[in-house]
């Protein structure tokens, strides 16, 4: 190309006009003009109201040129217009200064005013690239981001200076308003960029240590391995060594039955000399009643079954409907797929409770958003989900599916019902979210659940694989574990992929998937630290210790103490992961029962809330169970065992392991003492001990 042909394309794209939706809108962008905190906010600021972040361009345009009389631009003197005097601050603006009066910004605006104003949709984004991305870098390093915007009219644009750039971590990954980022602290970060309606994350990771590690010869037991150890290379960071027989069984135990292994089991598996015996094991608890139990238990907390007093059959059916799936191994595309198409009587037909579940369609749009997608659709209610792809039309098109449901103790779909659109104030129109709108009058249940549970869905499988890692690791590749979404990454995005094409691959079933991750090296790990990977909680160099649940641990409590709980008019001895029902229990109140009216998903914790814990050390949770002449404490006394004796039995039930030599040696010489009158409250304060200890509280 010569001189006066590239001459001749520069003058021409300078004199091109300007395009309202993609040359305007980043400016007020990226000026904040359309933040939620201010004029983007639900209500605007000072009478003037944007789309947040200009995900209605329409909406901005009309506001900027026709509202308020026209008077926000001025043609005839376009440097004078308030969109360009208010954010310059040439007269006073609450918002301070957004942008130079004479910088490029100001410049576009007032040519484009110039120009007339006009909006002509002359091109749309189809595609943003972002470089570098996923980069392994050094301590205080600085990297230049570049943003390159493809149009659907074949034109290409640096998007670099219009882009806005958010970090993860402010005081980890520095990032200014031009993208340039600097590391500032070790470790993996990342860069939420957004132009336009684009939003992506940008991952950069600084090694926690400068000498690399030599994993070599780490234990290494099937491909889950190689995506975890991938990342500990990366990151220099040194992995615990494998947990022992002892720690094991009891971690696979809570994670599969909700049980503490009883003291004859630990015996036995610790005195077997089987290499293969935790593979076994494992798969002997995957076939187990108590899977079937706990995992029926996990499964309605998912679901949200809760009590509900004056509708006990119906909430009796959902939960026999659960453990019948559980028990058969039913896939979770199946699963789902009863769910979404129940029609019924809803004290016979267990699945048609799911339409119980949340008062009206737009409370069950956002209800089976988060559970079988894993997004939080609820974002995009009052305007287009400002940090994911989901637009109104989403969330209410979502709705519209639902709304023609009847509620009932009959569930049925009827030919009215309509949920109307708050911008449009017209009926919204069904919609698979992010995808289609669909025909009116057909039943759009039918192709909800055929697009969630294709192969090729990015959420559906995603969103449960991420659940059942979380429930077996402590954490979720990707958290909160139902805020899946770009600008959230995974710590370990291709082990979650392949998790996922693994799970589908194998008819849905939760069963292999957590067969597959609990025979892998990385799950076997102990959760003692070491020096160099005690900061680490999310990249499984070690096992993560979580709290026990609230039901788990009352179970727990009652299998150490010997003494059950009564809970209302259930027969005593039943277990508190077993009520599908819950009555009115303060033992399971104190412990912090999640009541189920909303999500019970959040961040695992290593240990029991404050409340418990006042409890557990001075109440008579503990207290009068220890004391309790039926308890496991006074029978081992009655029947004459040794202090030694009594000692190692709740080591056995308790923690899963006997004492160690320094632990027998420490309690024989507290608790052998010649006065039956001392030695009976000195042992009750042995157990006390014991139960309240971190080990004992949590899975680790």
């Amino acid at each position: 190309m010569n001189v006066f042909a590239a001459l001749m394309m520069v003058l021409a794209a300078e004199a091109a006009p300007v395009d309202f939706d993609t040359e305007i809108v980043p400016i007020l962008t990226k000026a904040g003009c359309n933040a939620a905190s201010c004029h983007g906010s639900a209500a605007g600021r000072g009478g003037f109201k944007l789309s947040l972040f200009g995900g209605d361009p329409a909406w901005d345009y009309d506001e900027i040129v026709h509202r308020l009389e026209g008077r926000r631009i001025n043609p005839a003197s376009a440097e004078t217009s308030l969109v360009v005097t208010k954010p310059t601050e040439q007269i006073a603006h609450e918002g301070g200064t957004r942008f130079e009066y004479d910088g490029s910004d100001a410049a576009t605006l007032t040519r484009w005013i110039t120009d007339g104003a006009v909006r002509s949709q002359a091109r749309g984004l189809s595609r943003v690239a972002i470089t570098p991305n996923n980069s392994l870098v050094s301590l205080n390093d600085e990297l230049q981001l570049k943003v390159l915007a493809t149009f659907d009219d074949g034109t290409r644009q640096d998007a670099t200076n219009l882009s806005v750039y958010v970090s993860s971590d402010a005081a980890a990954l520095d990032v200014t308003d031009s993208g340039k980022m600097k590391i500032v602290r070790r470790g993996r970060h990342h860069v939420v960029v957004r132009f336009l309606t684009d939003v992506q994350t940008v991952i950069v990771t600084a090694p926690l240590a400068d000498t690399r590690v030599d994993l070599s010869t780490a234990p290494h037991c099937n491909w889950i391995d190689d995506k975890v150890i991938t990342t500990l290379d990366a990151l220099h960071l040194t992995p615990s060594p494998q947990a022992d027989d002892a720690t094991l069984l009891r971690r696979a135990s809570l994670h599969l039955t909700g049980r503490l292994p009883d003291a004859d089991t630990v015996r036995a598996y610790l005195a077997d000399k089987d290499s293969s015996k935790f593979t076994k094991l494992i798969d002997d608890l995957l076939d187990s009643s108590e899977f079937v139990e706990y995992w029926t238990y996990q499964l309605s907390k998912l679901l949200r079954i809760r009590p509900q007093p004056t509708n006990l059959p119906a909430t009796k059916a959902f939960y026999a409907w659960v453990q019948q799936q559980v028990e058969g191994n039913v896939g979770w595309d199946q699963f789902a797929t009863s769910l979404l198409l129940a029609e019924g009587d809803t004290h016979e037909y267990g699945p048609a409770n799911f339409y119980l579940v949340a008062g009206d369609a737009r409370a069950q749009a956002e209800y089976t958003s988060e559970l079988l997608m894993g997004v939080r659709l609820s974002c995009a209610n009052c305007h287009n989900h400002p940090l994911d792809r989901w637009t109104q039309y989403d969330y209410h098109g979502l709705a519209a599916i639902f709304a023609r449901i009847e509620r009932g103790r009959q569930v049925r779909l009827t030919s009215h019902g309509e949920v109307i659109h708050p911008v449009t104030g017209e009926a919204a129109i069904a919609r698979i979210p992010g995808e289609r709108f669909l025909a009116e009058g057909v039943d759009g249940r039918e192709a909800l659940a055929q697009w969630l549970t294709s192969d090729s869905n990015p959420y559906f499988a995603r969103a449960i694989v991420n659940r059942i890692w979380k429930s077996l690791m402590g954490r979720g590749l990707v958290e909160p574990t139902d805020d899946l979404r770009a600008t959230n990454p995974a710590t370990h995005p291709e082990l979650l992929n392949q998790l996922t094409s693994d799970f589908v691959s194998n008819g849905y079933s939760l069963r292999h998937t957590m067969r597959t991750i609990m025979t892998s090296a990385a799950y076997a790990r102990s959760s003692r630290t070491t020096a160099e990977n005690e900061g680490d909680l999310q990249f499984y160099s070690h096992a993560l210790p979580v709290g026990l649940e609230a039901e788990v641990l009352a179970d727990a409590i009652a299998d150490v103490t010997g003494i059950a709980e009564l809970y209302g008019n259930e027969p005593l001895g039943t277990r508190a992961i077993n009520l599908f029902t819950p009555p009115e229990s303060e033992t399971l109140e104190v412990l912090g029962r999640c009541d189920r009216s909303d999500s019970c998903e959040t961040s695992g914790s290593s240990t029991v809330g404050l409340t418990a814990k006042l409890h557990l050390l001075n109440g008579p949770l503990l207290n009068r169970r220890l004391g309790d002449e039926q308890g496991r404490l006074a029978r081992l006394h009655r029947s004459g065992a040794s202090t030694a004796e009594i000692i190692e039995e709740f080591y056995f039930v308790a923690f899963s392991r006997p004492p160690t030599d320094k632990e027998r040696s420490y309690w024989l010489l507290q608790l052998e003492v010649g006065d039956p009158n001392v030695q009976q409250p000195a042992l009750e304060d042995f157990v006390w001990g014991l139960l309240n200890s971190q080990e004992f509280l949590t899975n680790h």
